[in-house]
């Protein structure tokens, strides 16, 4: 009784996980295309796009911690 409960409240937060993944990795590679858009890049661009890839990187971990699994989500996403 108790344990289907807490494996529905856990499939909850991580499909919230994943959605939020899949959200800052857009915003990652919009800070990217930004970044690469502009001729002339000051340091608050570059601040951008360097907090936009921590924050994915962050959730990343924290996905790989939790033993997510998406669809959509694939370790191959790192493009240094």
């Amino acid at each position: 009784m108790f344990g289907n409960r807490k494996r529905h409240i856990k499939q909850e937060y991580d499909n919230q996980l994943l959605t939020t993944i899949e959200h800052a990795k857009e915003e990652w590679d919009h800070a990217k295309q930004t970044e690469l858009a502009i001729a002339d890049v000051d340091e608050e661009i570059t601040a951008q796009t360097a907090l936009a890839r921590q924050k994915y990187l962050f959730l990343y971990r924290e996905a790989r911690l939790r033993h997510v699994r998406g669809q959509h989500i694939q370790p191959s996403v790192f493009d240094f």
